[in-house]
């Protein structure tokens, strides 16, 4: 893999960094986040400013700058893609492992008292400013907001922001109108006392108005801020993406909503603020944001749209369940195009992956990838988010694991799957390892929960099997899945991480289920499904606290080749068998109804009971 060169680079930040005209005071450190305005995990090609001093392409990692060091923190899911990527300016910083050293740490060992820390303000949380300055503060360290991007300064052919066009989510999906949306929203704003609700998290806006775009790759969502007050709507956005069909429908709804430029909402804030009203905003939303808003009237606590758009409405699910089936159709033809097709040894990465776009775009509603797929062949495939280039493309052969992580977005809903397979015949070793990964997928996907358990809590349940032999992943196990929107969607997950404003998981809610395993050099293993929270029926009630269980969204047969039977338990054996036996007659059904009789004959093969 090619490394990009930033030596060059590296050179002109640091001239900014001492450049009295672009920062405040000569800056000893700079630090450069992965996110956007928006704090968005997934971002338009304009902000990829990590990603461009770097070189590493990730979704997630902190690169920090000083004058004769450039380090770059990110977690285990790029470990190996970081080695390979970064040149030799950068150090690997590996977050969650016991030799990690933290930024904290780091730059308060490596910085002298009085030293200057700079930070864009806008592409940074208020919480994790706030916790920035409160690390560094005991060592007489100064974190200071820089509001000239010094990578824009160099970035000399930084791409435009895109101004892609926003369309209407239909009610046949949505199940709910932005009027009654707006309405939940004021109900929760009355509770806290708030005149004024700030939102700046790009799914929660598009969700609320029912609208969606393309701004950012596989992900339907678009550059806008939204404020809320009891009288009033505000949805702030470039014009160049509001045609006439949106403001008609904007100004059809039963609540009153203006649109207004997407860069006059600082310049409204700052007026708003004369008077001050309560205001509710985020600690996640930018700490450019939130500082307009003065101390004495914030409400500093997570949006109430977070938690409403992550629990679906009936309408949503019914809509979520027709898009996981329909996708599954796609996989099946193009597992059984590949058993067909391997064989003939001019199937590679990339090919495959094309083809099983093609697929997808078969099935109704299907509006694009939900990301970018992960087709990846034995040493390939550990590299945990894996991306495969002409420069890295490998043969799909008998010879090799094959691991193809995928997803869609349909107007009906969202997806996320991950199969691993073998075309020849697997090693004691990788049965072995991939029959630890099913068994601890199925101790999550049967686990009966308190509603409100946090993710980190039944995170375990995953990991037992690998943990019993020495063996893990250095990922979380699940994330919450948006419908027809971000494929990573908060405030729920399952993760050894703690998730600071985590709300717990509840019915209705959508999380992937996706415990792997990865050895660097010779193959990975993951096995992913979609689950939907449900309620659980069972024997007692303690304290009345409803409890909760997980009912696949993914159905699609998981290769029985890849195990070692007598490794799993009868009740293991059972869950296998009934959950092909919903494969044969959900996705079965449907490849029939479709007249892809082939594939159906396949699925029937792939899903015979192993009991």
């Amino acid at each position: 893999m090619t490394k990009k060169s930033t030596t060059g680079l590296l050179t002109k930040l640091r001239g900014f960094m001492k450049n009295m005209k672009y920062v405040p005071d000569e800056i000893n450190a700079y630090i450069i986040p992965s996110g956007d305005a928006h704090q968005s995990e997934y971002i338009a090609g304009c902000d990829k400013r990590r990603a461009f001093i770097t070189g590493f392409t990730g979704s997630s990692g902190t690169a920090v700058v000083t004058a004769d060091q450039a380090l770059l923190w990110t977690d285990g899911r790029y470990f190996t893609q970081a080695t390979q990527q970064l040149d030799e300016n950068w150090q690997l910083m590996k977050m969650d492992v016991p030799e990690s050293v933290t930024k904290k740490d780091w730059l308060i060992k490596n910085l002298s008292e009085g030293s200057k820390v700079g930070v864009d303000p806008v592409i940074v949380s208020y919480d994790d400013m706030n916790k920035l300055c409160e690390d560094l503060e005991c060592a007489g360290i100064d974190v200071v907001p820089v509001t000239h991007n010094l990578v824009d300064l160099i970035w000399t052919d930084r791409p435009d922001c895109p101004a892609n066009p926003i369309i209407v989510h239909s009610m046949e999906y949505a199940g709910k109108s932005i009027g009654d949306k707006i309405d939940d929203v004021r109900k929760e704003m009355k509770k806290k006392s708030s005149s004024v609700l700030i939102l700046t998290v790009l799914d929660e806006i598009a969700w609320l108005f029912n609208l969606r775009g393309s701004d950012m790759n596989f992900n339907p969502v678009f550059f806008a801020y939204a404020i809320i007050t009891i009288d009033y709507t505000m949805l702030f956005v470039d014009g160049a993406k509001v045609d006439n069909t949106i403001l008609t429908y904007l100004k059809n709804c039963s609540t009153k909503i203006e649109v207004m430029p997407y860069d006059s909402l600082m310049p409204i804030l700052h007026d708003m603020f004369i008077t001050p009203p309560k205001t509710w905003v985020s600690p996640t939303s930018s700490y450019s944001i939130v500082e307009l808003v003065p101390q004495n009237c914030r409400i500093l606590e997570p949006s109430p749209v977070a938690l409403m758009k992550a629990v679906k409405n009936d309408v949503e699910i019914r809509a979520m369940k027709h898009a996981h089936i329909c996708d599954t159709v796609a996989l099946s033809e193009f597992f059984c195009w590949l058993d067909d097709e391997v064989g003939k040894g001019n199937v590679t990465e990339i090919s495959a992956a094309d083809k099983l776009e093609e697929f997808r775009r078969e099935q109704d509603n299907f509006f694009s990838l939900s990301f970018e797929t992960i087709s990846s062949v034995g040493p390939n495939a550990a590299i945990i988010h894996y991306k495969p280039t002409l420069e890295t493309d490998r043969l799909i052969s008998a010879d090799h694991v094959y691991l193809c992580d995928s997803g869609g977005q349909y107007y009906d809903g969202t997806t996320d799957v991950t199969r691993t397979v073998h075309f020849g015949t697997p090693t004691d070793h990788e049965k072995e390892c991939f029959t630890r990964v099913l068994k601890g997928h199925i101790a999550l996907a049967t686990a009966v929960f308190p509603k409100g358990t946090s993710g980190n809590q039944i995170d375990t349940l995953a990991r037992l099997p690998l943990w019993n032999v020495g063996l893990n992943y250095l990922h979380g196990t699940g994330h919450g899945v948006g419908h027809f929107l971000c494929v990573h969607e908060g405030p729920q997950g399952i993760s050894f991480r703690n998730r600071k404003h985590d709300a717990g998981l509840r019915p209705g809610m959508v999380v992937s289920n996706e415990p792997g395993y990865y050895e660097e050099g010779s193959f990975g293993i993951r096995i992913e499904n979609c689950y939907l929270i449900i309620p659980a029926v069972t024997k007692h009630n303690f304290n009345k606290t409803m409890y909760c269980t997980f009912q696949p969204l993914t159905l699609f047969p998981i290769q029985k080749k890849m195990l070692h039977p007598a490794m799993l338990t009868a009740e293991e054996i059972a869950w296998l068998d009934s959950y092909h036996e919903l494969c044969r007659e959900s996705l079965g059904n449907e490849l029939k109804s479709q007249g892809r009789h082939t594939a159906f004959s396949w699925l029937l093969q792939q899903t015979e009971p192993l009991a």
